[in-house]
Parts: C-alpha cells; sequence; structure tokens
C-alpha cells in the first residue's frame, strides 16, 4: 500500500502544483510539504482536510483507508448513507437488497449494449 506521502506527491502532481503552491492553498512552507512527501513528517488531520480539499480528494484516499480517490466524496450520497444507518436494522436489510438490484439491473444493461 502507498504511503500518505507518496499518495499526496501523486495527487500534487496530477493537479500539476508544485510543492509551493501547494504549500500556499493551504498556508504553510513548501519544505512542509517536501516534507510529508518523503514520510519525514506526519501533519495533523485538519492539515490533511485542508490537503484533500486542495487536491479534490478524499481524507480517507490520502491516509491509505481506501484505494478511491472519489469514494464518498459527494455530499449528496453521504448524507443519504448516513440516513440509511439510521435505521432500523431490518428497514437498512430491505433498502441495500434494493439498490443492490437496482445497481445489478444498471450493470445488466451495460453489458447489453
Amino acid at each position: 500500500m502507498a504511503s500518505f506521502g507518496s499518495k499526496l506527491k501523486e495527487c500534487r502532481s496530477e493537479k500539476g502544483f508544485s510543492q509551493t503552491e501547494l504549500a500556499k492553498q493551504i498556508d504553510t512552507y513548501h519544505s512542509i510539504i517536501g516534507k510529508y512527501e518523503r514520510d519525514e513528517v506526519k501533519p495533523t488531520i485538519d492539515v490533511v482536510k485542508r490537503l484533500a480539499n486542495v487536491l479534490e480528494t478524499t481524507v480517507g484516499y490520502l491516509l491509505g483507508e481506501t484505494e478511491e480517490r472519489e469514494l464518498l466524496k459527494d455530499p449528496t450520497m453521504l448524507r443519504r448513507l448516513n440516513d440509511i444507518a439510521k435505521f432500523p436494522e431490518n428497514d437498512k436489510n430491505c433498502i441495500l437488497y434494493t439498490i443492490d438490484a437496482m445497481i445489478n439491473n444498471v450493470k445488466l444493461k451495460g453489458l447489453n449494449v
């Protein structure tokens, strides 16, 4: 699994930011960005949040919790999932069963095109 520093460097490079440009975006020094990228220093969670925001990715991706950069970045989807999580278990299972069926239907349509 890639380290925080390598993921940070990858995201920064893909956005076309220099270390100095990224540092300005989050109000720090370019030398700190370099230390993060070399995994010499670990940022605070607040800094990781700012980095994820500027780099248009998620905290989870930068921290290695997921390999998906865009996973759950959509606030509307997050709100829906949070609502579902609060429902009684039986209701949750029914909703997820229905969602799974709809997802499978869309996938099958894509294969038959």
